[in-house]
């Protein structure tokens, strides 16, 4: 994104704000369809904001590298660190998931009140909800002293440490559990944000900013860069071209001004029946899924 001289911050903020937007909403479009993930990362980044800290947490699809979403919160924000992993459960299909994080000890409750399958109990009520079977979860801790890693800590919180190394190696392939893939993407998006850098002068004021800017540099980064990692004999290419989001490589240009069509929908939830005019509108709009 070129930005002209004499633009005052009001207006680089709305471009950014509304490039943000319309990346997350290429990101749910493209990737709305749910597939077998298998190994996923994920791992927050500290952001240092002016009176504040703000955490920004990424989630990334191992095999593909391609991003699953993110979001920017307050350290307490337990709401707002669902959110990541209510994504990355409704990009997964049914079967074998493993979710790795990087020791965030909130990471573990976000995922245990997140990733849960209804369980109807055959009578009325309210079903009982209860952890996904095929949803195991690990932790990486890395302690540190005088800012290089000392001592790294692989911990199985849910699962079998054979069903885990099985799908580690499908997805990773040699080598032991690591948050590595995850880490280069946090340099990415550090390289790429201002706001990002460490003992930089353009701290980050506000938390939307942040938000807007994960989302337009992982559009970019998963569409538009290729990577080498992904199929070296065959030549570069893009993670959503390995994740088969997209069948062709993306410049930036043209996925900016890509067209993506509204979400569909929802009927609001009322007491009592709904009215004529309200069936008439789900006949309409939902059809048969109303």
């Amino acid at each position: 994104m070129v930005v002209a001289c004499g633009s005052d911050e009001r207006t680089v903020a709305s471009w950014l704000a509304r490039d943000g937007r319309h990346g997350q909403a290429v990101q749910e479009h493209r990737g709305a369809p749910p597939r077998a993930l298998g190994q996923v990362l994920a791992a927050a980044i500290r952001v240092t904001a002016q009176g504040r800290i703000v955490w920004m947490a990424l989630a990334m699809r191992v095999q593909t590298r391609v991003g699953l979403g993110g979001e920017a919160s307050e350290p307490r924000d337990l709401a707002r660190r669902r959110r990541p992993i209510a994504r990355v459960k409704r990009c997964a299909a049914p079967g074998p998931c493993w979710l790795g994080t990087a020791g965030v000890v909130s990471s573990l409750r976000a995922r245990r009140e997140t990733v849960r399958a209804p369980v109807h109990p055959g009578h009325g009520g309210r079903p009982r909800r209860r952890p996904w079977r095929q949803g195991w979860l690990a932790q990486v801790v890395k302690r540190d002293e005088r800012r290089r890693v000392v001592e790294t800590e692989r911990r199985m919180v849910d699962g079998t440490p054979a069903r885990v190394e099985t799908l580690r190696r499908r997805s990773q392939g040699d080598g032991v559990m690591q948050t590595a893939d995850i880490a280069r993407l946090h340099a990415t998006v550090r390289a790429r944000l201002a706001s990002l850098t460490r003992r930089g002068r353009a701290l980050a004021r506000q938390t939307a900013p942040c938000q807007h800017g994960r989302s337009l540099i992982g559009t970019v980064s998963h569409c538009c860069t290729p990577h080498a990692r992904l199929a070296p004999a065959r030549g570069k290419t893009t993670p959503a071209r390995a994740a088969g989001i997209t069948d062709h490589g993306w410049s930036v240009h043209a996925r900016l001004s890509s067209r993506v069509p509204p979400p569909p929908w929802t009927p609001p939830k009322r007491r009592g029946r709904p009215s004529y005019a309200l069936k008439r509108l789900i006949a309409r709009w939902c059809g048969d899924h109303g």
